[in-house]
């Protein structure tokens, strides 16, 4: 039995934000797509069903994304109200300009926000992209698992780190967490999901693929198999987890990221109580499993959400 409901609503912001002073629409540049998911999370606290959260991924600032366009989706966040908000990474590309506005940005949102550092992060200058994100107020989680509460209920947040530079360590991320409390994951490799315990019923949100950015028919999703990258955008079940893959905010119009086949992504998702994971499965978390991902790419065992559950024009 699946453990997924996708219901996804994609729509462009254009139908949501107007801009105030003249009442007309946003230029094409800023435009993105707003996608609404229902998962289904095994084990979550039933006082947590019907949790709102929203997710920003890979918004590349600089010349492949205009800032007015992370601003929007930040309103547009704010004006939906979720309970949290996932940050999963890739902030910046190459240079090193852009991580000094990766604060004044990315800064406003409302809820309690989350986030993980990509491979670009990394490769640019990852903790002063860090410390921009914590000066605004927000937790930037690498190998770590951070508890809070929502409506009176613990709630686990465990960040790992970026799966392609090598930060990521299953060990340290999930080593806290005690048994029978509800968790979340943040990834920015969706490979990640590989490394995970097998049967654990986690739910993994991440982005690092664009969606495929250029998608040709099956053709895109073909070659990103060969070259290591079996999922690409929407929900996916991977050895008994479930992966949710951002395409991703930044690129497209106006900046010389070209998008075909997909569009920038803000998601939204409500969260449903599952029944838990088998106490075996469970009890995996105690000595997660290093996983396939680490090597070259195998053929997934992965059972991609129906197409309805993916980002899609509208």
């Amino acid at each position: 039995m699946p453990w997924v409901r996708g219901r996804v609503v994609a729509a462009s912001v254009l139908a949501l934000l107007l801009v105030a002073t003249t009442g007309n629409a946003a230029p094409a540049r800023l435009e993105f797509a707003v996608t609404d998911t229902t998962l289904v999370v095994p084990g979550l606290d039933p006082g947590l069903d019907g949790l709102r959260v929203a997710q920003i991924s890979d918004a590349h600032l600089g010349v492949f994304t205009p800032d007015d366009r992370v601003r929007r989706a930040i309103a547009a966040v704010n004006e939906a109200r979720p309970d949290l908000v996932f940050l999963t990474g890739d902030f910046v590309t190459f240079g090193r300009g852009p991580t000094k506005r990766v604060g004044q940005v990315f800064a406003g949102l409302i809820p309690p926000t989350f986030a993980v550092l990509g491979n670009h992060d990394h490769w640019v200058d990852a903790p002063r992209v860090t410390r921009e994100l914590a000066e605004v107020g927000y937790t930037v989680l690498e190998n770590a698992a951070r508890r809070i509460e929502v409506r009176g209920r613990p709630l686990w947040i465990v960040g790992i780190g970026d799966l392609r530079t090598g930060h990521d360590d299953m060990d340290a991320a999930l080593r806290d967490l005690p048994p029978g409390e509800s968790r979340l994951v943040l990834a920015h490799g969706p490979r990640t999901v590989e490394k995970l315990p097998p049967g654990a019923g986690l739910v993994m949100f991440s982005g690092h693929t664009h969606g495929g950015q250029v998608v040709l028919g099956n053709l895109t999703p073909a070659i990103a198999r060969r070259v290591g990258e079996p999922y690409l955008s929407g929900l996916h079940t991977v050895r008994g987890n479930q992966v949710y893959v951002n395409v991703g905010l930044g690129h497209g119009r106006g900046g010389p990221g070209v998008r075909v086949g997909t569009r920038p992504e803000l998601a939204f998702f409500t969260l449903r109580a599952g029944p838990p994971a088998p106490p075996e499965a469970s009890a995996l978390l105690d000595t997660p499993a290093s996983g396939p991902a680490s090597g070259p790419a195998a053929e997934p065992a992965a059972e991609p959400a129906s197409a309805a559950s993916r980002p899609r024009d509208p």
